[in-house]
């Protein structure tokens, strides 16, 4: 079975009826001051994501002052900017952060694993809710709405690179238990779910253990992986261009069962799934999407910056997809091989993870990605997020081998760069354990406003349920003008 087709649900039949009537956009931008003249300042964005959450203690709100149950063992260095200081783990960030505008008060009540919560407008959640993708409750990712509205936008028009494209793979597909909810599309229907890659390369070097009990040790792309690899559309196959007897017959089948489908959609009195038909078939004719996932074609002066790791590779793919036209690009940093405890949710050896993997990854990736944009003359165009779910607590729980910090989301960091946002700036502040917010407290449906402010798409336009309700598309969130350039 071919997954695009599986994949069509009487569902997706009704979401396809939300398409033209199913968008209300507002009658004039906001009036808070500078924020008409950053409208639509980026032209796309991508969005990094650790799954887990990142502690803000030993990367962007280190306490030095504090107690060495509050500082940890870790500590803080000096920065290019006066002042500024991050951890010690970050010394190639701290040479870019005049690039950077760092939020330090990020708050809300959920210290869960709310992957749906951060990128969506959703105004509540629930453990229950992240472990149900598809639960009718949800609400459209913000990769999602981007995708829908662009289409609108060039009349339905289907590029030859997708606007919505989720790498290096389906967010937790390679672990052992779940796969989050997220990164959906919701009522908007199935047909805006991200394009999802899937990477081959294999993990040439041992990560260190997620908990105490933990049984195996895998050979993590996040810690270590070859240039060899290749990023593939997960629902492609193959990388040959050529089309022998048998795959040609299948796309020919495959073809006659959407016009299957879509005769059965027209009898339910819905619109044709036109996205769907043309989508399937860019995917499966197009040389240009394969193209530009192909690595090879960069030199090893520009893939070697980015590290290794299948998060460096994946920032260079974003660059790569944004260049030849994506709208919004998502790198997710997630678990592989085991599900508890995974990635940046270092409820135990948090030490260990943070430098042996985790902050060296991301040290060299990040500064790699946004050095890279601005060379080619892309960062003030494209915004680029790193955000999680929450941060972690302020005290250390020493009592896991290689201690540990937990859930904790009243007051965590996000750093955002490009697409009209400020240069070496630092936004709010936090109490002197980075527990508390003590001013300007931003949440996560804020950034998704201004992220979608800064993309061109007020952030009070309506898009319309599986009931027929108009929802917000940032929820209860605002423009926040201190993250205005």
């Amino acid at each position: 079975m071919n997954p695009l087709l599986d994949a069509l649900t009487r569902r997706d039949f009704l979401g396809a009826g939300l398409g033209a009537a199913g968008i209300m956009l507002p009658r004039a931008l906001s009036s808070t001051p500078g924020v008409a003249g950053s409208f639509g300042r980026a032209k796309a964005c991508i969005l990094l994501f650790p799954y887990g959450s990142p502690p803000q203690h030993e990367m962007f709100d280190p306490k030095p002052d504090a107690p060495a149950e509050i500082q940890g063992e870790m500590k803080s260095i000096a920065t290019c900017m006066p002042g500024l200081r991050i951890g010690e783990g970050l010394p190639d960030v701290a040479k870019i952060m005049d690039r950077l505008t760092v939020v330090r008060s990020m708050t809300h009540p959920y210290p869960e694993h709310g992957v749906a919560y951060a990128v969506s407008g959703i105004p509540t959640y629930t453990p229950a809710l992240e472990a149900a993708p598809r639960d009718s409750r949800h609400w459209p990712f913000i990769g999602s709405v981007v995708d829908f509205v662009e289409e609108r936008r060039a009349g339905g028009r289907i590029p030859s690179v997708p606007r919505n494209v989720g790498l290096p793979w389906l967010l937790n597909s390679k672990t052992d238990l779940n796969v989050s909810a997220g990164p959906y599309a919701a009522f908007l229907g199935q047909g805006y779910d991200p394009v999802w890659t899937d990477f081959d390369g294999p993990g040439t070097k041992p990560a260190p253990h997620y908990t105490a009990d933990q049984k195996r040790t895998f050979l993590d792309p996040f810690a270590e992986t070859t240039f060899a690899g290749r990023f593939r559309i997960s629902s492609l196959g193959h990388d040959s261009t050529d089309l022998p007897g048998e795959r040609l017959r299948s796309r020919q089948t495959l073809l006659h069962r959407f016009d299957s489908l879509r005769r059965k959609a027209d009898d339910m009195g819905q619109a044709p799934l036109d996205k769907r038909r043309s989508m399937a078939f860019a995917m499966l004719t197009s040389g240009k999407m394969r193209e530009t996932l192909d690595l090879d074609r960069e030199s090893r002066t520009v893939r070697e910056p980015y590290g290794p790791t299948v998060f460096g590779q994946s920032c260079l793919a974003a660059r790569r997809l944004v260049e030849a036209g994506s709208k919004f690009v998502t790198v997710f940093w997630d678990g592989f091989g085991q599900f508890s405890g995974c990635a940046w949710d270092t409820h135990s050896n948090h030490y260990p993870r943070l430098k042996e993997y985790l902050l060296p990854g991301f040290d060299r990736a990040y500064p790699a990605l946004i050095r890279d944009l601005e060379s080619r003359g892309l960062l003030d165009t494209t915004l680029v997020l790193w955000m999680s779910e929450h941060g972690r607590t302020p005290t250390i729980d020493s009592k896991p081998k290689g201690a540990g910090r937990h859930h904790w989301s009243k007051a965590y960091s996000v750093v955002l760069a490009g697409g009209g946002t400020p240069r070496g700036k630092v936004v709010g502040s936090t109490d002197k354990h980075a527990g508390e917010v003590k001013d300007t407290p931003i949440s996560p449906k804020d950034i998704l406003a201004t992220a979608f402010h800064l993309l061109g798409i007020d952030p009070e336009t309506t898009v319309t349920d599986a009931l027929g309700r108009p929802m917000p598309i940032a929820g209860e969130g605002r423009v926040r003008a201190e993250l205005l350039g």
